[in-house]
């Protein structure tokens, strides 16, 4: 049987070099194509094998669009460690005519989606630029926003302070207490249904970022609010906050409060309740998580309790725990000791 030989040492049949040849070929047509012709079955893989959300997915789509535009739709061939210098410069430098130039956490999300869309060329054989050379941008310790006890009182208690039709006030009221109760982020609380939610047991299951479905938890408070709100319900809807039309208070239009109307809802109750600084849904999962900690939860189960898929994410709560280990320093260390200076 006729054999021909590699570059590599490796021999082949001849059958078996035909097919090996005509994969190259194949491979070398697929580099002539555009990065834009690979585009949409990557976020179609992203929807369908990975499970990523449809914002998800959209947020790829802008910023992969974005570089293409930059870089002229460039072969996968063509990108280059220079290419990526050039293209961190330029969204370094972006700069929107209201909100200023790009923060470093979204000069990041650019670099993440371009890593991701190259790692999926190299899986399927395109030529292109390995993915571990795009580094992202340094970003400070980022420290999260949390509202002390006074705050959080004030701004729980604020949508009761209105003259909006009791259904509304006991629904908002619900709303503020299941985001502290929980942790909730704000897509999870506006997707969520009726038949989601066990009341009598006081849990029920949540399916977050990356389809990961998690365990939360209800409050008294958060318990009895709910249970306020859906006996004044009179409608239909599966949603469990729905949009209600204050001339007729029992009813509901068709479909779930959005999530843009939800920060909204937060912003507006934080402004009624006097406190100065900006309050949006995040500021209550940033104060569940707080609250956990300086209570004496420990990091793995705060974790667990937002569905962070790392334990590093769930660091950026270590402040609170820092200052506890502070505390604690001053209270035990060395009390055996005279306070002179120097002694």
């Amino acid at each position: 049987m006729m054999t021909v030989g590699l570059r590599s040492g490796i021999f082949l049949s001849a059958s078996e070099f035909i097919v090996h040849f005509a994969t190259q070929v194949y491979n070398r047509g697929m580099s002539a194509q555009s990065v834009s012709h690979y585009l949409r079955k990557f976020l179609e893989y992203l929807e369908i094998e990975k499970g990523r959300s449809p914002l998800t997915v959209r947020n790829y789509d802008f910023y992969l669009q974005r570089f293409i535009t930059w870089a002229k739709d460039p072969k996968p061939d063509e990108i280059d460690y220079e290419q990526i210098r050039q293209y961190r410069l330029y969204l370094n430098r972006l700069e929107d005519p209201r909100r200023g130039t790009l923060k470093k956490s979204t000069q990041n999300y650019h670099l993440i989606a371009l890593r991701s869309f190259l790692k999926y060329l190299a899986r399927h054989d395109v030529e292109t630029l390995s993915p571990e050379k795009i580094e992202l941008a340094r970003q400070g310790a980022r420290e999260p926003s949390f509202l002390d006890a006074a705050d959080l009182e004030r701004l729980l208690g604020a949508p009761e302070k209105t003259d909006a039709p009791e259904v509304i006030k006991a629904r908002d009221r619900a709303i503020l207490e299941l985001f502290f109760s929980t942790g909730m982020r704000v897509s999870e609380l506006a997707a969520l249904k009726k038949d989601q939610v066990n009341l009598e047991r006081e849990e029920f299951s949540v399916r977050g970022k990356g389809d990961k479905v998690r365990v939360v938890f209800l409050s008294h408070q958060a318990r009895y609010w709910l249970k306020e709100y859906l006996k004044r319900r009179n409608d239909e809807c599966p949603f469990m906050f729905v949009r209600l039309d204050r001339a007729k208070s029992d009813t509901a239009e068709v479909g779930s409060l959005t999530p843009r109307s939800i920060e909204r809802l937060v912003k507006k109750y934080s402004a009624a309740a006097g406190i100065p600084k900006k309050v949006s849904p995040h500021t209550l999962r940033h104060s569940f998580a707080t609250d956990l900690l300086i209570n004496g939860a420990d990091l793995r189960s705060v974790q667990a309790m937002l569905g962070h898929s790392s334990i590093t994410t769930t660091q950026i709560y270590t402040h609170v725990t820092n200052q506890q280990l502070k505390e604690v320093h001053q209270a035990f260390h060395a009390r055996r000791r005279s306070g002179g200076e120097g002694e």
